[in-house]
């Protein structure tokens, strides 16, 4: 090569090799200013009930109350049917799965909820976070599975009375029952895994008084289309194939009471299915506003009202509708009631003579 197109090459290479220095130095300074953006925000502050501080002991005391009688209608079915073999049948193995997973939706949410009207650090970290919405998915998923199993139930049962344990056997039962915990965990970890994509570089107020999914979605610096586009994705299908289960389950018990000619038979029956109906409205209803309606990301002030139907209203309420309602439960705790006083009766005379 001739000496001047050496000296030409030598000039160009030095040109782009300070570019290349200028340009990485640039996009190193900017990715640890990104960096430190995101490490900032590991922590988020719930700020839910907090505008109305002047009834902060009231909600605290309507909300406490409501937490220990949830636990012990839910506690006390869960006992009951284990203790009682006469109970040991598919309607009440779901029924006791029904008042596990309701427990386990007010222990995660209520605690932390009573804690933070008395605190002044009402912080959540992101992994308290993360971890908090994956026991709340999974329990709430389990929760639809188990009421359509709860549906086709009902549906045997009635519709085809003669066949009910040859269609609706202990080991369907048990395989519909664990199939909607491992569905619930598969559908939490979906959403919980992809949350690791978004970065929180922004405010870190959450306006919900727990860490629910979308208000992280709002806070997020990353756009979350994807997570967003997969939430609607299987929440919406989970919860079409479990309504629609249901839906199709009373329908076919509904022509099948018009059907029967006493009309005793038929006021007991629709009295049991309205009721059943009732939380089962109330529960897929107001999940589905919060989480298949459009524009997820537009926060409103509905939020927090259809949060409590299906995370406090619902599991305070589905001991007395499915149980307290149901005679076989109600001879139970009279015999177990009456074997109580018997008992103590008798040591009382034993004491006395």
């Amino acid at each position: 090569m001739p000496p001047l197109k050496q000296r030409e090459f030598r000039l160009m290479f030095c040109a782009h090799r300070k570019q290349a220095l200028y340009f990485s130095t640039f996009f190193f300074r900017l990715s640890g200013m990104v960096e430190e953006n995101h490490t900032m925000k590991h922590e988020f502050i719930l700020t839910g009930f907090t505008d109305h501080p002047e009834m902060k002991a009231l909600l605290f005391v309507v909300f406490f109350v409501t937490y220990l009688i949830t636990m012990v209608g839910n506690m006390g079915l869960m006992i009951l049917i284990s203790k009682e073999r006469s109970l040991h049948t598919p309607m009440y193995i779901f029924l006791g799965n029904l008042a596990l997973v309701d427990s386990c939706c007010a222990c995660a949410i209520t605690p932390k909820m009573l804690a933070n009207f008395f605190s002044q650090d009402r912080t959540i970290s992101l992994y308290e976070c993360m971890a908090q919405f994956y026991f709340l998915c999974t329990v709430e998923t389990a929760d639809c599975f188990l009421l359509a199993a709860m549906a086709y139930d009902r549906y045997v049962a009635i519709c085809n009375p003669l066949q009910y344990h040859t269609m609706m056997s202990k080991k369907l039962c048990l395989q519909m029952t664990t199939g909607a915990f491992i569905a619930g965990n598969l559908h939490s970890m979906i959403h919980v895994g992809l949350l690791f994509r978004l970065a929180f570089c922004g405010s870190n107020h959450i306006n919900h008084f727990y860490c629910d999914i979308l208000p992280l979605y709002r806070l997020s610096c990353i756009d979350p289309y994807v997570n967003e586009l997969v939430l609607f994705v299987f929440s919406g299908s989970i919860q079409v194939f479990t309504i629609g289960s249901v839906l199709i389950s009373y329908l076919y018990i509904v022509f099948t009471i018009f059907q029967m000619k006493s009309k005793e038979g038929r006021i007991k029956a629709f009295s049991t299915c309205a009721s059943h109906f009732l939380s089962v409205s109330l529960f897929y209803g107001s999940l589905f506003f919060m989480y298949i309606r459009p524009n997820l990301l537009e926060e409103g002030d509905k939020d927090i009202p259809a949060a409590i139907l299906f995370t406090i209203v619902v599991p305070l309420l589905n001991p007395f509708i499915y149980s307290l309602r149901n005679k076989e439960v109600k001879n139970v705790l009279k015999k177990i009631l009456m074997k109580k006083i018997i008992s103590r009766n008798f040591k009382q005379a034993s004491a006395i003579a």
